[in-house]
């Protein structure tokens, strides 16, 4: 019954063709500026940037740009530098998302209690996130120099070091420099979201965990983190991403040095494309940590629709 309607109703459609593609073309056209943005800033880009993994592109070279299939990619197979730089990656990217973690949801905490002045509190915490990466980083370079900065000072006087010198310079911990910049700009994204994620749990759940005998420790591991697992994964998920690309406090605190000490993929990409001008070997590198990342992604998004499934 219903498909002779829908018959007689496209037979009874006596609307010239121009006007019918209109009305079937119209929400498409709606969506067209959207979608060409897109394609235009994003994707365009993301092609040509992948093109140039293949081809021979260097800026001092006027006889390069020819197409040279898998050089590149057989050159970085065999590049110490890279595997270094890799290896720090996981370090750099490993340490500040643990740390930002840990700290974030001791802040989400704390601040998810009422108390006098919360607001206020909010306010500074959150104000690491509004300083430009750049900055940051600048400031945590001269707070860690000798000269003007405490930092040293302070290490010193505790017996952690043997004289005030400049982390920045030591190749056995020149690492932490940048890992607890990074540490400092990055907790409040933590402490933002996990502090949302705490506020929509139901309080009925806590006062009937309360009445059944159950300690802090015990409402935290048996309600909290159940109800924070989603975020925790999707949180996690963006970080990881964002940081394993951020190279600005790196190249602002130490260039990658001391001796390649901190050098990250991140920021050897940007020394092989705008200090060497090798964009063709910068767009390999870039290839390889695309995939990686994305392979990791697709890792986190399968656990967390495991844990959507289990709730």
């Amino acid at each position: 019954m219903t498909i002779t309607a829908d018959m007689l109703d496209r037979r009874h459609d006596r609307r010239p063709w121009l006007k019918r593609l209109a009305d079937a073309s119209e929400p498409y056209l709606y969506s067209a500026p959207a979608l060409i943005l897109i394609i235009a800033v994003m994707l365009v880009p993301l092609v040509i940037g992948i093109s140039y993994a293949f081809r021979d592109i260097q800026l001092l070279n006027p006889f390069s740009g020819g197409f040279i299939g898998l050089q590149h990619f057989r050159d970085l197979s065999k590049d110490g530098a890279f595997y270094w730089a890799l290896k720090n990656t996981l370090w750099w990217t490993g340490a500040s998302v643990v740390l930002q973690f840990i700290f974030g949801l001791i802040l989400a905490l704390l601040l998810d209690k009422p108390f006098f002045g919360r607001a206020i509190v909010q306010a500074l915490v959150f104000l690491p996130w509004a300083v430009p990466s750049f900055l940051a980083g600048l400031n945590w370079a001269w707070l860690f120099n000798p000269v003007i900065g405490p930092i040293p000072h302070w290490l010193f006087d505790l017996g952690l070091m043997k004289e005030p010198g400049n982390i920045l310079s030591d190749p056995q911990y020149a690492m932490w420099g940048p890992i607890v910049a990074n540490v400092w700009w990055g907790i409040p994204f933590f402490a933002i979201t996990l502090l949302a994620a705490l506020q929509a749990i139901p309080r009925d759940l806590y006062e009937a965990a309360s009445i059944d005998g159950a300690g802090c420790f015990q409402r935290f591991r048996s309600i909290t983190l159940p109800f924070l697992a989603p975020t925790i994964a999707i949180t996690v998920l963006l970080r990881t991403v964002w940081i394993s690309n951020f190279a600005d406090l790196i190249v602002v605190m130490t260039g990658g040095g001391p001796a390649d000490r901190t050098q990250i993929v991140a920021s050897y990409i940007f020394t092989q494309a705008f200090k060497r001008l090798d964009f063709g070997y910068a767009s390999a590198i870039a290839l390889v940590l695309l995939v990686l990342l994305l392979a990791y992604s697709m890792l986190i998004i399968l656990l967390r629709q495991t844990l959507l499934a289990k709730d």
